[in-house]
């Protein structure tokens, strides 16, 4: 874990965004898609984590981004070369735009300053996405990665970024993935080579306490 005072510097207001991964009804709510996943976000705290973390960025002047996955009724421009797209297309709740699913889920809130950046194809929230141009705008330097899942977007969107040229800092705890054993061992093995870890109760810390 890093020092408070190297995580302090790294996470100051100015230079850093916060990103929600698929925190959408149809993939963390009560009628999810994924159901084994949604059951472990909200079980685990980690949903109700991002939700205080959102809060505090809000409060410190921290900008948040909402990264949404979603796809048209007829499905055009929608990815189909992997069997996880395939998949998707046959469960009974599907990410539509413009419906309940795509929308960000409780008890995470949405403000007015908030971007919400939808995708409709691919696997990683940050490439062939607004992201990137946006947190560029925004002066951001770290970006704090949240949500799910540990499994495919979390991973993508922290080599997206960290190829990119941003620091990036992953709340250990508020990130989820299935089953719940394989979140800690992908930190551990794979995450901790190219981000900093930490936990929500220390990014807290930092965004609520006094800035030198």
């Amino acid at each position: 874990m890093p020092s408070s005072e190297h995580l302090s510097e790294l996470l100051d207001p100015a230079g850093t965004v916060l990103l929600t991964i698929e925190c959408q009804q149809g993939v963390v709510g009560q009628d999810s898609a994924l159901p084994e996943l949604a059951k472990e976000a909200r079980s685990s705290g980690v949903l109700a984590r991002v939700a205080r973390l959102v809060d505090a960025a809000h409060e410190s002047g921290v900008q948040v981004v909402h990264a949404v996955a979603e796809r048209r009724p007829d499905g055009r421009g929608a990815n189909r070369n992997a069997r996880l797209f395939r998949a998707a297309e046959r469960l009974p709740v599907q990410q539509l735009t413009g419906t309940t699913a795509v929308r960000v889920a409780p008890p995470i809130v949405v403000a007015e300053e908030d971007f919400v950046v939808r995708r409709l194809h691919g696997l990683s929230p940050i490439a062939g996405t607004d992201v990137d141009p946006l947190l560029r705008n925004l002066g951001c330097r770290t970006l704090v990665v949240t949500g799910v899942s540990a499994n495919i977007a979390v991973p993508n969107a922290v080599f997206d970024a960290v190829n990119r040229g941003y620091t990036v800092v992953v709340p250990a705890d508020a990130i989820a993935g299935v089953p719940a054993e394989y979140t800690p061992a992908m930190i551990r093995n794979t995450l901790a080579l190219v981000a900093t870890i930490t936990t929500t109760d220390e990014v807290l810390a930092c965004l609520k306490g006094p800035r030198r």
